[in-house]
């Protein structure tokens, strides 16, 4: 970090709603010359995302519906971070959990913030093989259909608008550097 750079102080942080997914905060900071400015601050517990590439190198999205957006998304499976679990376990979970399959070996990706302007949401990413398919273990409040793609056809989704989820985006695409670099 830039030394010349002076830092902000948290003042006052107020709880102004308690959610299952996140908190939500309204935070009193003051600047560094001084003044006082009132910033929203959301607290998220993290999450883990997996690109999962079966054997034939397909790789295995989910389909579901997304009430903030009301509509139905392409993405890879991720969730939320249960207390106390680490992100490879969450991811290895959430796969199993939305797609039905096993993973059979797991590396880690990169790790994004989802929107730092006002969250802490970090979510963890991976890259695995998957084995065999089995059945879905989904929340009940969850209705997932599975899909296979190719890298290129995802790509071309990217491109064309069709698959729009942030994490999904920088997943595939840190995959695709990735795989092309050990195929060089």
């Amino acid at each position: 970090m830039d030394n010349n750079i002076k830092e902000f102080e948290i003042l006052d942080r107020e709880l102004m709603y308690k959610g299952k997914i996140i908190d939500f905060y309204k935070d009193t900071l003051k600047t560094p010359t001084g003044d006082t400015v009132i910033w929203d601050y959301i607290d998220h517990k993290g999450a883990a995302a997996v690109v999962p590439v079966d054997e034939e190198g397909n790789i295995i999205l989910v389909s579901q519906y997304r009430n903030a957006i009301r509509k139905q998304t392409l993405e890879i499976p991720a969730g939320g971070i249960n207390p106390g679990e680490e992100p490879m376990v969450s991811a290895m979970r959430e796969v199993e959990e939305e797609t039905g399959y096993n993973i059979t070996e797991i590396h880690p990706l990169t790790n994004i913030y989802t929107a730092i302007a006002y969250c802490n949401e970090i979510i963890y990413m991976y890259y695995a093989k998957v084995g065999s398919m089995k059945e879905q273990n989904l929340d009940e409040d969850e209705f997932i259909d599975v899909k296979k793609y190719s890298l290129d056809e995802i790509k071309t989704m990217i491109l064309n608008g069709t698959i729009q989820d942030t994490k999904t985006i920088s997943a595939i695409l840190t995959y695709d550097l990735i795989v092309s670099k050990q195929n060089n």
